[in-house]
């Protein structure tokens, strides 16, 4: 039983990661309706960008590390800031209009072109962190089993919790979401209201993006390194999930990537990790079938 509780604990540091991406996912693909490939580039970068800073900041300018990572949190961020800047102005906003295959060729373009950005920044190293608040806490022990998380994995998990707390009550009352909700049902009609659109569009890429840097900045730290083509992996993922439960609730979408997080921890923990990613993807295929299957069965009644 402490062996499934522990995998348990596992999953909720992976769930947070995963609940935040989806979150800033559905910010931006709410409103453009576009399959984006970009997002999870943009993590990736964001990550590596939090690690390549802290050791410029280290190595050359002679900060502490606690000092070296927050000034490589910060650069993240202001990269993130930027890379969304140009993508909601060069290329979601003239593409918008066009085919969805433009947006989903273009994003991938973009994914390339982050990921050969970090990888020649890095010359093709992979540069780590030092663990940083690794002691265990434990929440449960029996025979010499103890059931526990780091430090480091629970401030990750309050972060992700408070950040998507806050966000969603700002979103619930706020006239940004009420904006957002307009603009994602019908932007014409929210246009003819007098919603500026290119406005809630392009705060919702910024949003959107910033979630990205801070899952990447909190998954460089806990992992000490985020790997060039792990954008890729985490885009495919969090582009199935958010399918799976629409882009009408961001909210909604967190919670069902923090499950998804869970299963494959639990997966992790009981059967081949080698199959954890084939499997997990069929599982997504299969509730894409069947959520299809299910609204299209409601129209015809």
């Amino acid at each position: 039983m402490l062996y499934f509780f522990q995998q348990v604990l596992n999953g909720l540091h992976s769930g947070a990661l995963y609940a935040l991406l989806a979150f800033g996912y559905v910010l931006t693909n709410g409103i453009l309706h576009r399959t984006n490939l970009a997002y999870g580039a943009l993590f990736a970068f964001s990550g590596q960008t939090m690690i390549l800073a802290a050791a410029f900041g280290y190595q050359v300018l002679w900060l502490t590390l606690f000092a070296a990572v927050a000034f490589g949190v910060v650069a993240a961020f202001l990269y993130a800031w930027l890379i969304c800047h140009a993508l909601s102005r060069s290329i979601f906003e003239p593409l918008a209009d066009r085919t969805p295959n433009a947006i989903v060729v273009t994003t991938l373009g973009v994914l390339l072109f982050l990921s050969e950005a970090s990888r020649i920044a890095a010359d093709t190293h992979d540069l780590w962190l030092p663990p940083m608040l690794s002691q265990p806490i434990v929440f449960a022990q029996d025979s010499g089993f103890r059931a526990t998380l780091t430090l480091i994995q629970l401030l990750d998990c309050a972060t992700v919790l408070a950040a998507i707390g806050l966000a969603t009550w700002l979103f619930a009352r706020s006239s940004f979401g009420r904006r957002w909700r307009a603009v994602s049902d019908d932007p014409g009609a929210a246009a003819m209201c007098g919603v500026d659109v290119r406005g809630v569009f392009r705060y919702a890429v910024l949003f959107g993006g910033l979630c990205a840097a801070l899952a990447g900045a909190l998954a460089g730290l806990y992992y000490g390194n985020v790997s060039f083509g792990s954008g890729l992996v985490y885009g495919l993922k969090i582009l199935f999930v958010t399918a799976v439960g629409s882009y009408q609730s961001p909210p909604r979408a967190a919670v069902g990537a923090a499950a998804f997080g869970m299963a494959e921890s639990l997966w992790a923990g009981y059967f081949p990790i080698e199959w954890r990613d084939a499997w997990m993807y069929l599982f997504l295929v299969a509730m894409l079938v069947l959520v299809g299957a299910g609204r299209d069965t409601r129209k015809l009644a």
